[in-house]
């Protein structure tokens, strides 16, 4: 607001020095004494100065509010989507989670400027405009008025034109970015099978139905602006007719037909400011989609916690330690989870209200021991996973840690007990060690080496020539399929988490690399005693891995089938019969010991 006050004051000083200079010039054309002059010199030069310090003051206002808007929208944009990791953005495209939380938030901010200061500024010189006309003569106030009425009803035309055109230009651009992205990184498979040719005809065509699109709006645009200088030049026109016949003088006629001219100045913005306006509303409309989803997971656990601790905390003028005596005994000690044995019981889950992904489910696993998870697609085994990872909370049944109800423990805690790889394993732009050492900052270069030869990434380190300096990523030196899954398991080696679940970490390798990096993965602390948890002498850790191929089964304790949901949770008749029905597809499979690791 203050900086569209600002911006008003500039723009009138803008429109009042255009007035005074004409109605200067016409007067001294009438070579009167020269003291007669002084006070429209005096003016002329102090609405030249006003104009542009009250520009930059509006400009540094402006875009402050704005910059610290922007700053406290991220932030609360940040600690929205954070609990809605990965369950509700999993399947989301990388890009548009991106585009939420980066572009539509700085076009919502960008209104601050580009709209908010236009509009108050032109409503601000306008009004002045229109009251001066009025006080020297009501035939050309009117006219004023009914260019402001003009200029209201075109930048509604205009903001119309914006918002009807505005899907069609971000799907255009979306499509655009899609096929840039799939040439990006499948270029070496589209050569590969002669694919490139084909890629290139999608990339020209999306980019000529962009092209059809941005000339569509580009030309809307142009009429808006067209419009906007045919109601000011309509305005001059009426203004010099009527200035004609009013009993003034030749300067004030000269003062009243410049009005309208330097209400252009006001009015050109308006265009941009509607293009603008249309890109804020479509973007605003997204961020709420995008985060007023409601989290997978709720952290009951965690609030309840906090309440306990508000309502334990000594009131004032009481003794500390009898505050902590009264703590001790309203509520129990938490502590860690005393092992890593998994057990589900009828466990059941689903991603969205109208169907089941995975039908009730019995798991049993103890400490130490190695899972498989196999099944076909669509079963349910990636879902069993997040379950269990605590990224999705069950629709039914029971998931136990360590003996624990996880839902009766803070998520927080949960979480810090599993470490997850999954089917893709991201390198980022950082050397070897800080890749590894992601969630054990404070791993010494000891541990991270037992990792990387129990991942069987010796020869990958020694070739290194940095060795744990090397840079990885886009930035550095590129890693293969195979070493790439090796890395996630190392990390998750590194990190010293008990339980360890893995989404297919192999699905996208050949079988003897698969096979070998599954001999690596069950390798890795396989009994107590060994280098199996952040270290030497540490417990073994649990491994659960979802697996879509049979070989390597002999690898594992216990190989759990899942079978894919017969029905789906869905409405109800008007008397109460369920439409569909969920049943139990799930087998558990225990090898025994002869398939148990020696």
């Amino acid at each position: 607001m203050r900086g569209g006050l600002l911006g008003g004051i500039a723009t009138a000083s803008g429109m009042a020095l255009t007035a005074t200079s004409g109605w200067l010039i016409v007067r001294a054309s009438e070579q009167p004494v020269i003291l007669t002059l002084l006070t429209a010199i005096v003016a002329v030069r102090a609405f030249g100065m006003a104009r542009p310090v009250f520009r930059y003051w509006e400009r540094l206002t402006s875009h402050d509010a704005a910059l610290a808007m922007l700053a406290e929208r991220r932030t609360s944009a940040y600690e929205a989507l954070v609990p809605l990791t990965p369950a509700r953005l999993g399947r989301r495209r990388r890009s548009d989670v991106l585009t939420g939380v980066v572009d539509d938030l700085t076009d919502v901010v960008d209104a601050q400027v580009r709209v908010a200061v236009p509009v108050i500024s032109t409503a601000v010189a306008g009004g002045l405009a229109i009251v001066l006309t009025l006080l020297l003569s009501l035939p050309v106030g009117l006219v004023m008025l009914g260019l402001g009425v003009a200029v209201c009803l075109i930048s509604t035309l205009a903001a119309h034109l914006e918002s009807r055109s505005l899907p069609e230009l971000l799907a255009a651009r979306a499509e655009v970015t899609r096929v840039s992205e799939l040439m990006a990184s499948q270029s070496g498979e589209l050569r590969a099978v002669g694919g490139w040719a084909t890629a290139l005809g999608w990339l020209d065509e999306a980019h000529a139905s962009l092209d059809r699109v941005t000339r569509r709006i580009s030309a809307g645009r142009a009429v808006a602006a067209s419009l906007f200088l045919v109601a000011v030049g309509a305005a001059v026109a009426a203004t010099a007719v009527i200035a004609q016949d009013l009993a003034v003088s030749t300067p004030v006629k000269a003062l009243l037909v410049l009005t309208p001219v330097a209400v252009s100045e006001a009015v050109t913005p308006l265009v941009d400011a509607m293009r603008a306006l249309a890109r804020a509303r479509g973007s605003e409309h997204r961020i709420d989609a995008l985060l007023d989803l409601a989290p997978a997971v709720a952290d009951e656990a965690a609030g309840a916690d906090d309440e306990a601790a508000v309502a334990d905390a000594p009131a004032p003028g009481d003794d500390p330690g009898h505050a902590d005596d009264r703590a001790a005994g309203t509520r129990p000690e938490q502590t860690a989870y005393a092992s890593s044995d998994v057990r589900a019981r009828a466990l059941t889950a689903s991603w969205t209200d109208d169907r089941t992904d995975l039908a009730p489910t019995d798991l049993d696993v103890p400490a130490g021991s190695r899972v498989a998870v196999t099944g076909p697609n669509g079963s349910g085994k990636s879902t069993l996973l997040a379950v269990l990872a605590r990224h999705l909370d069950p629709s039914g049944g029971t998931y136990l840690l360590g003996g624990t109800d996880v839902l009766h423990r803070p998520l927080e805690e949960t979480r810090g007990h599993i470490a997850v790889v999954d089917d893709e394993t991201h390198v980022f732009a950082t050397t070897l060690r800080n890749n590894l050492t992601l969630a054990r900052p404070d791993a010494d270069d000891a541990e991270v080496g037992r990792a990387l030869r129990a991942a069987g990434l010796t020869d990958l380190l020694e070739g290194l020539p940095d060795g744990l300096d090397t840079t990885l990523g886009s930035s550095g030196r590129g890693l293969s399929g195979g070493e790439r899954a090796r890395l996630g398991i190392a990390r998750a080696h590194v990190s010293g988490r008990p339980v360890v679940l893995l989404d297919e970490p192999v699905a996208h390798l050949d079988p003897p690399t698969a096979r070998a990096v599954v001999e690596d993965l069950t390798r890795l602390g396989s009994a107590p005693g060994t280098t199996g948890v952040a270290g030497t002498n540490a417990p073994a850790q649990t491994i659960i891995m979802v697996t879509h191929r049979d070989d390597g089964a002999d690898l594992f304790d216990q190989v759990l089938e899942v079978r894919r949901p017969s029905g789906t949770m869905s409405a109800t008749t008007a008397g109460g019969t369920d439409l569909h029905d969920s049943t139990d597809h799930t087998h558990d499979r225990t090898n025994g010991a002869d398939r148990r690791r020696r």
